[in-house]
């Protein structure tokens, strides 16, 4: 039977781990929120950064295209999976103001709500809704046009992609995010 000073001290080495969670997480956050979007824009993608031009609008066929959520699932993934980051929706590869209004065409909720539900139903269906809380989106207006910076936490458990019922394990490696085969994704995992 455990001591009552063990139970005391196990309580409060737990305690201790979430308070040091959360103490990340807030500096994490005011770091990525004192960030000038502008500025970051203008500083292109990298390891904490990636831009995308539409969340389901594609631009190129001029029509809705499902499969870019996909695209985006994986990004967000791969952050989680890192060392979390900035998912800039609304922004073209090359940092041209591509707006969200084509996107909020395609919503039941036309809006800013409208979109930042869609994306955490996203979240939720493609990664698991506990993940939601790593996961918060910020608008702006730019140039006249919204843009979404979706903040992405990293996970202290490895976050896997469900699609077309299998889970996939995504990483952000420089500027870009990649599939993990099996024997990678158990390095990357334990070096953790």
């Amino acid at each position: 039977m455990p001591s009552l000073g063990g139970s005391v001290g196990l309580v409060f080495a737990f305690y201790h781990l979430a308070l040091n969670r959360q103490e990340r997480t807030l500096r994490f956050l005011e770091h990525e929120l004192s960030e000038n979007l502008p500025a970051l824009i203008a500083s292109g993608e990298g390891e904490h950064q990636e831009f995308k031009a539409s969340l389901r609008w594609d631009f190129r066929q001029n029509k809705l295209n499902r499969a870019l959520e996909s695209v985006i699932a994986k990004a967000i993934t791969g952050f989680m999976n890192h060392r979390g980051g900035s998912l800039l929706i609304g922004v073209t590869d090359d940092g041209e103001i591509s707006g969200l209004e084509f996107d909020y065409a395609t919503l039941k909720n036309k809006n800013r709500d409208g979109f930042e539900l869609f994306v955490m139903n996203l979240v939720t269906t493609r990664l698991g809704a506990h993940y939601c809380s790593n996961v918060h989106c910020l608008f702006y207006k730019i140039e006249g046009k919204d843009v979404c910076r979706v903040v992405i936490e990293s996970s202290a458990e490895p976050v896997y992609l469900h699609e077309e019922k299998v889970s996939k394990y995504f990483l952000r490696t420089g500027n870009g995010t990649r599939e993990l085969d099996a024997r990678e994704a158990i390095s990357h995992i334990s070096s953790q």
